[in-house]
C-alpha cells in the first residue's frame, strides 16, 4: 500500500480524481492506495456478500455492498464489505441509489490482505465507528482471526473457530462462526 503526500489536497480535489483500480482513499490529506485483493481476500467477500445478502438483502432489512466509498469525517474510503440498512441507503431525486455515500455504513468489513497496514485498516474501522457504524469486523485469513469492533467496547478477539461472531442488532439473524468464515477458503 503506497501513500502518496500531496500538499494542500483537499478532500474536495481527491474526490475530483478519477478512479483507480484498485481503489485509493483519502486519510489525513494523503491518498492512500488499497492493495489488489488476491484469492483468500476475494472469496471470503464474496461469499460474505452472498451469504450476508440471502439473509438480509431477501427480508428487506439490509443490504452488502463491495468496495462502495464512504466519505465520511474528511476521509474516504472504501471497506471490502459494507453493510447499510435499507433505510440508510442513500437515494438521488428520483429515489435511486445515489453514487455518492456521505453516511457510516452500520456494518464495515475489511479483509486483510498480504502487505496491507493492519494499523492503517484499523483506523479506518475505527474513523467508522466514531461517525455511527455499529460493527467493525477485520478478518485476518493468514491468522485466522477476526476482530470485531464496537463503539465503546474492548475489541473482541475471535480466534476460536467455534466462536458465533457479534453481529450489528439489525443483522441478528445471522449466525456465522469464524470455522465459517474460514471454511469457505476450502473449494
Amino acid at each position: 500500500m503506497v501513500a502518496t503526500p500531496v500538499k494542500n489536497l483537499t478532500l474536495e480535489s481527491f474526490l475530483a480524481l478519477p478512479e483507480t483500480k484498485p481503489a485509493s482513499e483519502y486519510i489525513d490529506g494523503k491518498i492512500v492506495q488499497k492493495p489488489m485483493p488476491q484469492g483468500k481476500h476475494s472469496v471470503i467477500q464474496t461469499k460474505l456478500l452472498i451469504f450476508i445478502n440471502s439473509l438480509l438483502l431477501e427480508s428487506n432489512i439490509a443490504m452488502a455492498l463491495s468496495e462502495l466509498r464512504c466519505t465520511i469525517g474528511g476521509r474516504s474510503i472504501v471497506p471490502d464489505v459494507v453493510v447499510l440498512k435499507n433505510e440508510n441507503i442513500p437515494k438521488d431525486d428520483d429515489g435511486e441509489v445515489a453514487n455518492v455515500v456521505t453516511t457510516a455504513p452500520d456494518w464495515t468489513i475489511e479483509i486483510l490482505s498480504p502487505d496491507q497496514s493492519t494499523t492503517k485498516v484499523i483506523k479506518n474501522i475505527l474513523h467508522c465507528l466514531d461517525h455511527g457504524t455499529e460493527v467493525g469486523w477485520l478478518i485476518d485469513p493468514a491468522e485466522k482471526m477476526i476482530l470485531v469492533y464496537q463503539p465503546d467496547r474492548q475489541v473482541q478477539v475471535v480466534d476460536i473457530l467455534e466462536a458465533e461472531l457479534i453481529v450489528p442488532e439489525f443483522a441478528r439473524s445471522i449466525k456465522l462462526t469464524a470455522g465459517d468464515v474460514f471454511g469457505w477458503l476450502k473449494v
